[in-house]
């Protein structure tokens, strides 16, 4: 099984930009942090969310086209480099257009943490402090209603996540928020809030 190191290095081969590589980190923070909470395997599921979205740059696939482009074309090299398939069939479940239903607790909770933590980036960079140390639920929710902010985050996905998971929305949201704080500095997502000296 490769490590998260050659995972990393495939993600950077693939991914040029940094919001996208960002995006992934994000995403395996939460499911980590998920991974960690239900008992499940921690490194298999960190692999399955590092690369969800690892070959978008190349086969961006807007017409969501069923098995062409991204996530079918990242599935390929997955297959090659000898991942397995339960992470690659997480990854292809997470867009729904695939085909692939979801089933694992692994592949609902890649679903459930994806647009969700492009969204609580977004909201990150539009706080006065850049900051996801201090950003709250209520905030989230808000901003949720605005149709005109980070467009591109389906609030529809963000629902149907929660409801997967079986977890209220602001639960979900809230812990979500609070696996992405621990990565702040590795997120860009400090902002100007000082680092806690240590106590």
């Amino acid at each position: 099984m490769p490590t998260r190191e050659d995972a990393w290095k495939l993600l950077c081969e693939y991914t040029e930009s940094e919001s996208l590589r960002k995006h992934m980190l994000a995403v395996e923070a939460c499911v980590r942090a998920y991974a960690r909470k239900r008992g499940a395997d921690e490194e298999l599921w960190s692999l399955a969310a590092l690369l969800h979205d690892f070959d978008y740059e190349r086969w961006p696939n807007l017409e969501h086209v069923a098995d062409q482009g991204h996530p079918s074309e990242g599935a390929k090299v997955l297959r090659e480099r000898g991942y397995s398939e339960e992470i690659i069939r997480a990854i292809l479940s997470h867009a729904d257009y695939t085909g692939v239903a979801r089933q694992s607790p692994l592949e609902h909770t890649l679903f459930a943490c994806d647009e969700l933590a492009g969204l609580l980036t977004a909201c990150s960079y539009v706080r006065p402090s850049k900051s996801i140390l201090d950003l709250e639920v209520s905030s989230v929710k808000k901003r949720m209603k605005d149709k005109a902010f980070a467009r591109g985050v389906s609030r529809g996905d963000v629902v149907k996540g929660a409801e997967e998971l079986g977890v209220p929305l602001d639960e979900h949201i809230a812990f979500c928020i609070a696996a992405m704080r621990e990565q702040a500095d590795a997120l860009g997502l400090r902002g100007n809030i000082e680092a806690q000296a240590a106590s």
